[in-house]
């Protein structure tokens, strides 16, 4: 027998006892999450196929070979892309997977970080679960194996303009044949595995690699996203705002989702404020945000529902149907979907850090608390928090560039037969970019509303969470208000957050 036949039919390696101690995440190609899929990608969690799902896969691959020995099969009996009307002779049969990987390996640009290849292996080893393509089952326990033992392809992060992440996925496949070395890792390496022309374009044929660093993000920005009002909320406490915009009343007149989320979560937090409201009317960065916020968390929301269907996809082109034994020829790869999300959330996440950069504004203004300009130790012309809001302003200018809509984008390749594209490819780089430097921004304000707190001695309303939030703050902020470099100071915020 073949490597490839006899991979069929044993499982991969058993996982050694530092291994067992992780947490399992079953894969079968219908119920991974975001968070299991960033526990895979960090480490934290280890995989296990599920049994009927592996044999499910077994199963798919017998009925796809069956397919094509009555009918033509683009990827199997043909080229693809412009080439998809040459007829692969039989003879050449033998070596078009890798053929096929070699030609589509051509990745450029910087690796993609190991974290972000985890995922990639996750997503990909779950999809492949789903019995949509003849894929040999040693090809999902490769890659499970490799998932457990930590060993890595090197893949390159350019090569995508999101209708499948070819390049990475071909490079990965290069790497699973023994043509490409392993990286990283613990104990013997996952095996060469020889793979045929049923492997290789069911390997390419995903963008798990997108839909992985989407993932990763995603479970990111849902911490993130959650810790926004709690900041807000110090700020508003550090100046006296008022509770009026958080009102039940006024989220029932006007129902968005978000918005009325964010305000019950306001009222939560500042329910037992007692001061009078040092204004009548707040400024934006605090009086609109359930508005702005609030749509966040619905472009937040949105996202994770095309993430849940993507994690679980059958998306090979062509996709095998073995109830009905007949492949599908299809644009399943187009990930408009995916990319519209993505554009929707970065932007989103754009005018959200905009307001926490406008109640940075106010946290450094005397007019609002009462304290030097900058919440310096005195009024002597000491600059005090005063370069953060440059810094905050730098982050911002970031996400800015990163909000930039990657569904504005077009491509015309393959001598014309592939004329559209979603580049949700960069979206997701984009939206991995963007969490990194909304911390940034969110952890400035954080610092000098625990400073004003401090400077003013008042500590937040009530016993609950926002005053454990702020001295989980207080316990990690250098109390010296005197002028000195913050860069740790920003750095132990952005931590907490």
């Amino acid at each position: 027998m073949t490597p490839q036949q006899t991979a069929d039919t044993v499982p991969a390696a058993v996982p050694d006892a530092r291994t067992l101690a992780l947490d399992s995440v079953t894969l079968d190609g219908r119920s991974l999450t975001i968070p299991q899929t960033a526990a895979l990608a960090r480490g934290t969690a280890r995989p296990v196929i599920d049994a009927a799902a592996r044999a499910r896969l077994v199963e798919a691959g017998r009925v796809g070979r069956a397919v094509v020995r009555r009918r033509p099969v683009y990827g199997y009996t043909t080229g693809v892309g412009a080439n998809r009307t040459t007829v692969v002779p039989e003879q050449s049969a033998e070596d078009f997977g890798m053929r096929l990987l070699r030609s589509h390996s051509g990745g450029i640009g910087p690796l993609v970080p190991d974290e972000q290849v985890r995922a990639m292996l996750a997503v990909r080893l779950n999809q492949l679960l789903a019995g949509g393509s003849a894929v040999s089952a040693a090809v999902a326990d490769r890659l499970a194996q490799a998932l457990t033992s930590g060993h890595l392809p090197r893949v390159h992060s350019l090569g995508s303009i999101g209708t499948g992440d070819l390049s990475a996925l071909a490079e990965l496949g290069l790497t699973l044949a023994g043509e490409l070395p392993w990286h990283g890792g613990s104990g013997p390496a996952p095996a060469a595995l020889r793979l045929t022309r049923w492997d290789a374009l069911p390997l390419i044929s995903s963008g798990a690699l997108t839909v992985g660093q989407a993932a990763l993000a995603t479970d990111d920005l849902v911490r993130l996203l959650d810790r926004v009002p709690l900041v807000a909320a110090l700020t508003l406490t550090a100046v006296r705002g008022s509770t009026e915009p958080y009102a039940a009343h006024v989220h029932t007149r006007r129902a968005h989702p978000g918005a009325q989320h964010l305000a019950a979560r306001m009222r939560s937090l500042l329910a037992a404020a007692d001061w009078q409201p040092a204004l009548i009317q707040d400024p934006f960065g605090l009086r609109c945000l359930p508005q702005v916020h609030g749509t966040a968390l619905e472009a937040l929301d949105s996202l994770r529902t095309v993430l849940h269907v993507e994690l679980n996809a059958a998306l090979e082109n062509p996709l095998l149907d073995p109830d009905t034994q007949e492949y599908h020829h299809h644009g399943g790869f187009h990930f408009a979907r995916l990319a519209l999300a993505l554009d929707q959330l970065r932007l989103a996440l754009l005018s959200t850090a905009e307001l926490s950069t406008t109640r940075l504004g106010i946290l450094v203004e005397p007019a609002f608390t009462s304290l030097p300009p900058f919440l310096a130790e005195r009024e002597d012309g000491s600059s005090g928090v005063m370069i953060t809001e440059y810094a905050a302003q730098s982050a911002l200018a970031e996400l800015r560039g990163a909000a930039q809509p990657v569904t504005l984008g077009h491509a015309v390749i393959s001598r014309g037969v592939e004329e559209h594209a979603s580049f949700a490819s960069t979206g997701a780089r984009r939206l991995l970019e963007s969490a990194e430097h909304f911390r940034l921004v969110l952890a400035c304000e954080l610092l000098a509303a625990v400073r004003a707190l401090r400077m003013r001695g008042v500590l937040p309303p009530g016993n609950g969470e926002l005053r454990d939030f702020y001295h989980q703050a207080v316990a990690r902020l250098d109390p010296a208000i005197r002028d000195r470099n913050l860069s740790a100071d920003v750095a132990a915020a952005a931590g907490l957050l």
